[in-house]
């Protein structure tokens, strides 16, 4: 990966929980500038820990990051509180899409200016979310409790993007979802990447969706990066198949046909050898 071009570098840190609970252990990564950036694993690997890391979100739940260093476009941000990352063009869609239930679809994407003072330019903004979220446009009225998981994950981004964010880290974008409303959503995320260069990291266990869709690939287990590469070259990883895809070969030749039968295989686990 070229590195004349990164936002975003994260340098060995490690995250401790209530002072005691070692979660992330030297994770290192790289996001280019107008990519997309997959991160993947299992639950529990890490990957929601190291969004949190990135966007400054750990305090909320004594978390701590206790060595190492992150830096956007080559300052230290560690320090930096969410509102800050905010306006720096960085903000974070959560796993389980948060709506306000209360609130409508449209005052849950105005929530998202709560940085700008641009008035004109915000309601240019919301526009723009209606154009590439017409679902949500129609639905503008509605309280959010009473509009689908799909809406609401289409809420939870267009919310972010009334920021005008250059970065969106996309927290388990597909959780929940049917596969139609979840390769919508990646349409959605390949469309502001290309069209409105936004760059995106996103933490996904759906392994074969999000390499269809992302440029790079960091894959986690336990709180460790285990493999990193092209999205391309870790799709047609043997390894990378059978451990996250669901297919391969099994120990008596024959095919293997889903995840379940990996995971009751003993793991070859070369890359951590």
């Amino acid at each position: 990966m070229s590195t004349s071009n990164i936002v975003l570098n994260v340098n060995g840190i490690e995250v401790i929980y209530n002072h005691v609970i070692l979660v992330l252990k030297g994770v290192s990564l790289q996001v280019p500038q107008q990519s997309i950036v997959a991160l993947l694993g299992g639950n529990g690997a890490g990957k929601t820990t190291t969004l949190r890391a990135v966007s400054n979100l750990l305090r909320g739940e004594r978390g701590a990051v206790t060595k190492g260093s992150i830096e956007l476009r080559g300052e230290r941000i560690e320090n930096l509180s969410p509102s800050d990352l905010v306006r720096r063009g960085v903000v974070q869609v959560m796993e389980g899409r948060h709506c306000f239930a209360h609130l409508t679809i449209e005052e849950n994407l105005m929530t998202g200016s709560y940085t700008r003072r641009d008035k004109g330019e915000i309601a240019a903004n919301l526009e723009k979310v209606y154009a590439y979220f017409p679902r949500l446009k129609t639905r503008r009225g509605s309280q959010a409790a009473y509009t689908s998981g799909g809406e609401q994950q289409m809420c939870a981004i267009g919310r972010a993007l009334m920021a005008n964010p250059s970065m969106v880290l996309l927290d388990e974008p597909s959780m929940g979802l049917a596969p139609q409303i979840v390769e919508e959503v990646f349409n959605i995320v390949k469309d502001l990447n290309e069209k409105e260069k936004v760059t995106f990291l996103l933490a996904e266990q759906n392994t074969h969706m999000a390499l269809q869709y992302a440029h790079y690939g960091y894959i986690m287990e336990s709180g460790r990066i285990v493999m990193d590469g092209k999205a391309s070259d870790l799709a047609n990883n043997e390894d990378v198949k059978e451990f996250y895809l669901g297919v391969g070969q099994s120990a008596d030749g024959g095919e293997r046909k889903n995840f379940k039968d990996v995971k009751s295989y003993k793991r070859r686990k070369r890359w951590l050898a």
